[in-house]
């Protein structure tokens, strides 16, 4: 993962980087290393975001209730 990949997905999920290392237990100043340091960003950073994500797009999915139906859903 680069930090742009990182960037992405912390926007996706409507994020800081502090929330990320808040809910991670990670030290404020780890993802600074990761930025500027060229420190590697560990193999489960994208997968823990991966797995963020997913719930995100399943909570959009299932626990919204659809809008109102259009005529154009007819069709």
């Amino acid at each position: 993962m680069t930090i742009e990949e990182f960037d992405a997905a912390l926007t996706a999920l409507g994020w800081k980087t502090a929330d990320f290392c808040r809910a991670t237990g990670l030290h404020r100043n780890t993802p600074s290393g990761w930025r500027t340091q060229g420190v590697p960003i560990p193999r489960w950073v994208p997968q823990h975001l991966a797995l963020l994500l997913d719930l995100k797009r399943m909570e959009a999915a299932y626990l919204h209730p659809p809008g109102p139906k259009s005529a154009a859903d007819d069709e």
